[in-house]
């Protein structure tokens, strides 16, 4: 609840913030009585920028099922899944958190957590994974994952991914009225013309490209910590380490776009990639101080 409240708060200081400083700026002196609302944008971006994140939060674990094709195990069908399962809740109970769901996907080598809360997350496994690791190694990966809902992770690229949006709606409705108010200098027409759809279009796509480099940014830097936190919960950081170097040997599988931040590996290009590459992250296990592992 804690995270969910800084999420809330942090999404209304931010609008705030963006007011104050239109206003300084005299974003103003481009508003008429038929143009731009100021009130009006902060509240739209507030709703878009804040709404959107957390429905997307607040579905995740079933829209992760039904795009992953994810078999819950209600009840253990053999020993491997029961074996998965006691994994599963011997790292929640070490971490403090509630036993999350446990599932199974058909696919190449990859795994997942999600879920609003860390009291009723979702761990899920590939059957790539578990054919082409050792135990050791998967352990290490569900550990992985367990540090991720731990961490409150999910959370936090929410609460992330709600401020690039609010930022994105607003300035690129800001500078369209702008551009628009420029091109039609001199002219009787009210309301938004041409310059602003365009300009807000084109901008809408420009910085929503920039907030996604800047989530990547974020989404790379808290997998140095999950794989940590998996060392932490082995007591050791080389079954980690070998799993990543073993995962560096695969082709990971492609999870869908809305939890592919919290997969054991994803992304693609420098940028975008919502995880360092598995050279650095074993040499940041190399290199933590034993207290930190």
């Amino acid at each position: 609840m804690k995270r969910i409240f800084l999420f809330v708060m942090t999404n209304l200081a931010v609008v705030v913030v963006l007011g104050i400083v239109a206003s300084l700026l005299g974003v103003n002196r481009y508003l008429t009585p038929n143009g731009l609302n100021l009130g009006l944008l902060l509240g739209y971006a507030l709703v878009i920028g804040f709404g959107g994140a957390i429905i997307s939060l607040l579905i995740s674990k079933p829209v992760a099922k039904w795009s992953s094709g994810v078999r819950v195990i209600n009840e253990p069908q053999n020993a491997d899944e029961a074996w998965i399962v006691d994994t599963v809740k011997k790292f929640a109970d070490k971490a403090q958190i509630g036993m999350p769901e446990v599932g199974i996907f058909d696919g190449e080598p990859n795994a997942f957590a999600t879920g609003a809360f860390k009291d009723s997350a979702l761990v899920a496994v590939s059957t790539g994974l578990l054919q082409g690791m050792t135990r050791e190694e998967i352990e290490a990966v569900i550990g992985h994952e367990i540090a991720h809902i731990a961490n409150g992770d999910m959370v936090t690229m929410t609460l992330i991914q709600g401020v690039m949006n609010t930022f994105v709606v607003f300035l690129s409705r800001v500078i369209g009225y702008a551009v628009d108010s420029f091109l039609r200098k001199g002219s009787d027409s009210t309301g938004p013309g041409i310059g602003y759809m365009i300009t807000t279009i084109v901008l809408d796509i420009v910085l929503g490209f920039a907030a996604a480099i800047v989530v990547a940014w974020f989404s790379r830097h808290r997998e140095f910590r999950a794989d940590a936190g998996a060392a932490q919960l082995m007591g050791r950081s080389q079954p980690m380490m070998n799993a990543l170097a073993r995962l560096g040997g695969m082709v990971p599988g492609e999870l869908p776009k809305s939890i592919q931040a919290m997969g054991i590996a994803g992304g693609i290009g420098k940028l975008f990639s919502t995880h360092p590459p598995i050279e650095e992250r074993i040499a940041a296990l190399k290199n933590a101080q034993p207290g930190q592992v």
